[in-house]
């Protein structure tokens, strides 16, 4: 972590922890994601992976935009996140089935909540330092991740989570 003395010193920091977050939510999801077994969770998650990929993306150019050697720093929060979900999800996951499903959800959601958080973060410290573009791209990216969020929730309530329910 650099000496941080003005927001934009700090918005180009958040911006890196940011990317690290990505990088570490995407190797979580690629181990998690194999174990799902409900169809929609399935196309879901690839969907998910692709969006933090995009992401990721957008973070890299806002940091090479600062002038900034483009370059991540370790996030130390996302790396507890994972931790977490890959205790629930694979070292002491239920059996296949609708319950590891609601497992995956959670874990997804937790890590994606971060993110959103974050990156909303992110977009008011752009907002503040007069950098519009940097604001629009990261709110559209915040956006992102609630419209995902949200999709996820449905699919729980509607219908893994009574799946789960009745095993």
């Amino acid at each position: 972590m650099s000496q941080i003395s003005s927001l934009s010193d700090l918005y180009v920091d958040e911006l890196k922890d940011l990317w690290s977050s990505n990088d570490q939510m995407a190797k979580a999801l690629k181990k998690i994601a194999p174990k799902a077994t409900h169809p929609k969770l399935t196309k879901m998650l690839d969907a998910a992976q692709s969006g933090i990929a995009s992401h990721t993306d957008l973070l890299k150019a806002l940091i090479a935009n600062q002038g900034e050697k483009v370059a991540k720093e370790h996030c130390k929060g996302m790396e507890g996140l994972v931790n977490e979900a890959m205790k629930h999800a694979i070292d002491h996951a239920p059996e296949k089935g609708p319950v590891l499903d609601a497992v995956i959800i959670a874990q997804y959601q937790r890590m994606t909540h971060y993110g959103i958080t974050g990156f909303g973060t992110v977009a008011a410290f752009a907002k503040a330092l007069r950098l519009q573009d940097d604001n629009k791209q990261l709110k559209a990216a915040v956006k992102d991740m609630i419209g995902a969020d949200e999709l996820m929730s449905e699919l729980a309530e509607a219908a893994v989570n009574q799946e789960a329910a009745e095993h």
